[in-house]
């Protein structure tokens, strides 16, 4: 996994859901069913959904390390 597709939440407080695709090497398609089925945590804005960096880098373990504040 490489860290650098997940940003730093200070920087980039959401992410699109193909980024979050990328992020779990996972196909677009299954990040939306993922998104829908509620396993990766969304916000809807209108018509656009997001999902929150940090979610992200939580579910992925990335800030759970001994240098995570």
């Amino acid at each position: 996994m490489s860290i650098a597709l997940v940003p730093d939440p200070a920087n980039a407080p959401t992410m699109n859901v193909e980024q979050v695709a990328k992020a779990f090497h996972i196909s677009r398609a299954k990040a939306y069913e993922a998104v829908r089925l509620g396993d990766i945590p969304s916000i809807k804005l209108g018509r656009r959904l997001v999902v929150p960096t940090a979610a992200v880098r939580r579910m992925l373990q990335l800030d759970s390390g001994p240098d995570a504040a």
